[in-house]
């Protein structure tokens, strides 16, 4: 069943979106060519704990860290640790916030520097298609008018659609139902109603769609090894029109 809020639970929710959107930015912002992605999450944590929070990540179903931080080839999931952030890299950054029995959930690819004009090319269109897909986060929609429109935006630049992961709702879990494929037809799949909270991730590749977990059982990588962007926002479903965007900075 699909969770619909009242008003006193989209507070609540509001609060960890936009606490989660805060600390997204500054990680983001604070990414440099030569630290690792274990200092990264390290700052994460101290800003999630500054704010009086908890990482809506860490130890969820064993994860080690407080950030997923994937860089290049790696799609999701990936373990911060000692790896290298180089210039020309990109780093995508999906990290959750917990307050209040809610959860925020938001991701980002981010820029190293200069990168190769492809691969700033797959950035934007994947970011365009997450906006495309937020926009059919609308009562009386569907699950699969959010795919569809995902779908669209990232092929028909050339783009793959990683089919194996896929948004969620998100509430008083960090993962709820329903699921929300980033492919998919028009008119398909559950009902949107208003209250539903929505998190809404294209995974786009450049290459192949399909992907492979590394032997940590965690970091999702490209089967060809190339590169992949990440970008997400929570949403509410509104009563009529848009829908609300919960996780802007």
């Amino acid at each position: 069943m699909i969770p619909i809020l009242n008003h006193a639970a989209i507070e609540l929710m509001r609060t960890a979106c936009r606490l989660s959107a805060q600390v997204l930015a500054e990680v983001a912002a604070h990414i440099v060519p030569g630290m690792t992605t274990g200092e990264l999450d390290a700052f994460a944590a101290d800003r999630i704990r500054a704010l009086g929070a908890a990482s809506a990540f860490y130890k969820y179903n064993g994860f080690p860290g407080c950030c997923c931080i994937s860089l290049n080839e790696e799609v999701v999931h990936g373990i911060p640790g000692p790896r290298i952030i180089n210039e020309g890299d990109i780093v995508s950054v999906d990290l959750g916030v917990k307050t209040g029995g809610f959860n925020g959930d938001n991701a980002v690819t981010v820029r190293v520097g200069r990168v190769d004009p492809e691969v700033d090319r797959l950035c934007k269109v994947t970011e365009e298609a997450m906006w495309a897909g937020i926009d059919q986060a609308r009562a009386g929609h569907h699950v699969g008018d959010i795919g569809h429109a995902v779908q669209k935006v990232a092929e028909a630049a050339g783009f793959g659609v990683v089919r194996d992961y896929c948004g969620h709702g998100v509430g008083r879990h960090l993962h709820e139902d329903p699921q929300i494929p980033n492919f998919g037809h028009p008119g398909r799949g559950a009902l949107l109603k208003a209250g539903m909270c929505l998190a809404i991730e294209p995974m786009i590749t450049q290459g192949t769609y399909r992907v492979r977990v590394m032997p940590n059982q965690w970091t999702v990588v490209t089967r060809d090894g190339k590169p992949a962007a990440h970008y997400e926002n929570t949403v509410l479903v509104k009563p009529a029109g848009a829908p609300e965007i919960l996780t802007r900075a």
